[in-house]
Formats: structure tokens, C-alpha cells, sequence
């Protein structure tokens, strides 16, 4: 099991963005899942982006546990945004069929960042 190290910042248009480094695997999945909900019910932001950029490994867990965060975000109005998926986690998203549902292309691109 891995580990998974979770900050949060305000970008200047408001947006929130929860940097995920690290594994997201039975270890991990728990704190962030209580930083997505926190987050999204406390602070009720108009976006939150998830930056997956430095995301090493993500199982069915960690899968699970963005697909809460989306659920959670779209119950209260938020915009929920996956951000910079690594070309590991783009593929565990294609191959589950959510890369739709999170807005992302179909096939990754190496030079390309997904913002929103």
C-alpha cells in the first residue's frame, strides 16, 4: 500500500484545487475522501479541481472515491474538474468508462495539461 499526500489551494479565479501526489489505494482513499466532501461542503466552492498530475497508482478505491467527490460536488452546484491525469490514471479512467462523466479526452496526451 502507498502513500498519498493531499494540499489544498485557492487559485486567483476562486476555484479550489486538491494536489493529489502519491498512491490512491486502500491506504489513502480515506483522506481523500474526506477532503473532497469536506471541501465541497464547507467551503461550497463554484469549481473544484482535482490535480492528478503526480498520482502514481489509483485502484477501484481511488476510483470510487472521485466518482464520491463528483456525486458530492454536483449534489451542491460545485463543478467538479480532474486535472492532469498521468497517463496511468487516464487509462484506469478509460478503461472504467469515466473519462466522459470527468470531462477528459478519450486518449491522453503527453504534452497536453487538461484545464477547464
Amino acid at each position: 500500500m502507498g502513500e498519498a499526500v493531499m494540499t489544498t489551494r485557492r487559485q486567483a479565479d476562486g476555484a479550489l484545487v486538491v494536489d493529489v501526489r502519491g498512491s490512491l489505494d486502500a491506504a489513502t482513499v480515506g483522506a481523500l475522501r474526506d477532503t473532497l466532501l469536506g471541501t465541497v461542503h464547507r467551503e461550497r466552492p463554484v469549481t473544484l479541481i482535482v490535480d492528478l498530475l503526480y498520482v502514481t497508482f489509483m485502484d477501484s478505491q481511488g476510483i470510487g472515491t472521485l466518482v464520491s467527490g463528483y456525486n458530492a460536488a454536483r449534489e451542491v452546484g460545485t463543478r467538479f474538474v480532474l486535472r492532469n491525469p498521468s497517463e496511468f490514471v487516464h487509462r484506469q479512467l478509460r478503461v472504467t468508462g469515466l473519462t466522459e462523466m470527468f470531462g477528459l479526452p478519450a486518449e491522453p496526451s503527453s504534452s497536453q495539461t487538461y484545464t477547464p
